[in-house]
């Protein structure tokens, strides 16, 4: 059976703590999304160490993979992003559908090892993005095609959610980030 795709607005995440992971987001720094993004990298070796990490535990919930695979492209997705706030006066960000996605890169079916070799070389050269934002720059905006508007410090608070958040859909680990 497919999984059903994901259609929530997830900017809530922004306002108070998520009760699936832990993760208060609006209670985290700017200034620490760099180390939390290298630690979320850090992680995921482990949570692929399983006997077979492309088996999903029941057919509505992505396999271990495929959840690596999805925050390897989050990390990409949000380097882009962040980029264009940089060099862009309030950019329009292309949607996304992270469920088409999943779909048609297979993700199910990718090489465990090269996504967690790709998933850490996005998540550091992430880390290193946020860690070079300016004070001065941390206000820039940017827009989703949803009307959702995100400053540099919005957007890597919004940003550190996801990969938590999965990490904890793989491990069951949560966080006590609040």
């Amino acid at each position: 059976m497919p999984i059903v795709p994901d259609t929530a607005n997830w900017t809530w995440v922004l306002e108070r703590a998520c009760p699936a992971c832990g993760l208060d987001a609006s209670r985290i720094e700017f200034d620490t999304v760099a180390d939390l993004t290298e630690d979320n990298v850090d992680r995921w070796p482990r949570a692929l160490d399983v006997a077979d990490p492309a088996l999903r535990p029941d057919d509505h919930t992505w396999s271990p993979l495929e959840y690596a695979a999805h925050v390897r492209d989050v990390f990409r997705i949000f380097g882009v992003r962040l980029d264009m706030m940089l060099a862009q006066t309030d950019p329009l960000f292309d949607n996304w559908d992270q469920d088409a996605t999943a779909i048609a890169e297979r993700y199910g079916e990718q090489d465990p090892a090269v996504v967690l070799a790709e998933l850490r070389d996005a998540g550091l050269a992430l880390a290193r993005d946020f860690r070079a934002v300016p004070p001065t720059a941390r206000m820039r905006t940017g827009r989703r095609s949803d009307g959702s508007v995100f400053t540099v410090e919005t957007l890597a608070r919004y940003f550190i959610h996801d990969p938590v958040h999965h990490l904890v859909d793989v491990t069951g680990e949560r966080v006590n980030r609040r």
